[in-house]
């Protein structure tokens, strides 16, 4: 079930582990997609058959495994209770280990202290995206959004 988290409630949680999202499998399908939406049509990506014989296998973008946070943060909770908002970007982004073409990742989040800013409040998640069976995770940010009361 996903969390709701009123926005009055959000410095109280800070510090804290929100959760962890469902695993989700990277496939070359998507890897595919996404070259195809960004142009990146790096080898390593995309030549299943170089990348096999080179690499043991494809990796995803890492800006697709960034793109996934939406999604996944989705699946573990939901600031309630403002009236607009926005995303308001990303500090630290660091791609700390490759996603290989069917891998399972997940997100784990815990919630930053917020800031206040003119007419609103600045939310922040620490993103830790793991991968299944490795240690080391795929990524690691804060992700920001803006919300109004």
């Amino acid at each position: 079930m996903v969390r709701q988290i009123p926005l009055s409630e959000v410095a109280s949680l800070a510090g804290q582990e929100l959760g962890v999202s469902a695993w989700h499998q990277v496939t070359q399908s998507q890897i595919n997609q996404f070259a195809d939406a960004t142009g990146d049509f790096e080898w390593l990506h995309v030549d299943v058959a170089r990348a096999t014989r080179e690499m043991g296998g494809t990796v995803a973008h890492g800006f697709l495994t960034l793109s996934l946070l939406p999604a996944l943060w989705g699946q573990i909770a939901r600031v309630t209770g403002y009236s607009g908002g926005y995303s308001y970007g990303l500090d630290r982004v660091r791609f700390t280990s490759p996603v290989k073409e069917g891998a399972r990742v997940r997100l784990r989040v815990t919630l930053l202290p917020p800031k206040e800013k003119q007419n609103g409040t600045l939310v922040g998640i620490n993103c830790v995206v793991e991968v299944e069976g490795q240690e080391r995770p795929a990524l690691i940010a804060d992700w920001y959004e803006l919300f109004f009361p």
